[in-house]
């Protein structure tokens, strides 16, 4: 059974015989920049390959914002005089119809042109609908694929950048997928990992709680079926070498099998990454103390900053004061100028912060969205 663009090149082709007509085509549409772009696009018998068109002034754009069959039984170039497509090609007639998704939204269209009027009978339509319904469903098949996959790819990416290690296990705790995170964690390669028993990384006292886990877990309802598991995990790598771990775990279900996900990081890690932290803090604090100012900041005021709010935290409590106006449909204005901070109010701006908020054309707004007067010319009291 042919699928996507051999299905609709058939479609087309068989669209045209069936209803006698010197062109067919079948598009899908973008609604961010009005144009329909040709899955399959046939006239007299040619194929016409990259076929893409803005919809503005043609009998596409009646289709595509009525969401209804239009049919132009004849004449249809006294409808439309400035097409220069339909001039181009002789039309006499034109039919269209959207391709809609299960919630609504437009897809593409369906069209049919000819050099001949195209009459307006039950048969006609009809037959008309039928191939629509058959595109219809194979643009909804193709895009919920697209879908898929588009999540896929962002899953993949987010499991591919994630800092902490994300292993997946099978009912039976053996290992089927691994971030590379997780392959620095273990300081074992992808392929040494998957279809191990997960009992091989973790010390037998730790595989038995985390079966107790989850049995706890499963026994839980669906969407609470995480938790984070307290005092953590001791792993160890395929040398020999043991880390602590902070872990959480969650059990999904998938084709009536159970699946764990586990989340692990070394805590030796993050240890060595905040002593680092550390220690570059009281470099740069020591050299910033020798200098007085750095990067065109008063360290010296600024820590005095610092032990005053350890010593009355209330300091550093501040509270900004803003009214919203609104405007006009989707237009509102909000209004800040007043401030409490460092235990007192301030009153050195003459000028309020004005920050105007409107929604895009696509709905309906006119983006007259912008900010009024700069926040970074306010000098705010440290202490």
């Amino acid at each position: 059974m042919e699928t996507g663009q051999r299905f609709f090149e058939a479609l087309v082709q068989n669209l045209a015989k069936a209803l006698g007509t010197h062109c067919a085509w079948v598009t899908e549409y973008f609604s961010e920049r009005r144009r329909l772009r040709a899955l399959a696009f046939r006239m007299d018998g040619q194929w016409a390959k990259d076929y893409e068109v803005d919809i503005a002034g043609t009998p596409c754009e009646r289709v595509i914002d009525t969401a209804t069959l239009v049919h132009f039984p004849d004449k249809i170039l006294e409808i439309y005089p400035h097409d220069e497509e339909l001039k181009e090609s002789g039309a006499v007639s034109y039919m269209g119809v959207p391709l809609q998704a299960a919630d609504g939204r437009i897809l593409g269209h369906m069209a049919v042109i000819d050099r001949r009027p195209i009459p307006e009978e039950p048969r006609v339509h009809a037959i008309f609908k039928i191939f629509a319904a058959r595109a219809t469903a194979e643009l909804r098949r193709m895009r919920a694929e697209s879908e898929v996959r588009e999540r896929e790819e962002k899953v993949g990416r987010l499991l591919s950048s994630a800092m902490d290690a994300i292993i997946e296990l099978d009912d039976q705790l053996r290992i089927i997928c691994v971030n590379p995170a997780a392959e620095k964690t273990f300081s074992c390669q992808a392929d040494m990992m998957i279809g191990q028993g997960f009992e091989k990384f973790l010390s037998r006292e730790d595989i038995t709680r985390l079966e107790a886990l989850i049995v706890e877990l499963d026994g839980r309802p669906e969407g609470q079926q995480s938790s984070w598991i307290p005092g953590g995990l001791t792993a160890r790598c395929p040398e020999g070498e043991s880390f602590p771990a902070e872990a959480t775990m969650s059990r999904f279900e998938l084709h009536r099998k159970k699946f764990t996900t586990l989340i692990l990081r070394n805590v030796h890690d993050r240890m060595e990454a905040e002593e680092k932290i550390q220690s570059l803090t009281g470099a740069l604090m020591s050299q910033a103390t020798m200098s007085g100012v750095m990067n065109g900041v008063d360290v010296e005021r600024l820590g005095q900053t610092i032990q005053a709010v350890r010593k009355d935290p209330g300091l550093a409590r501040s509270q900004f004061r803003a009214v919203n106006r609104w405007i006009s449909d989707g237009h509102n204005r909000s209004t800040i100028k007043g401030f409490y901070g460092a235990g007192q109010e301030d009153t050195t701006r003459t000028k309020p912060f004005e920050l105007d908020a409107d929604e895009p054309h696509v709905l309906s707004g006119r983006i007259r969205a912008r900010i009024r007067w700069s926040l970074c010319s306010t000098r705010w009291p440290l202490v």
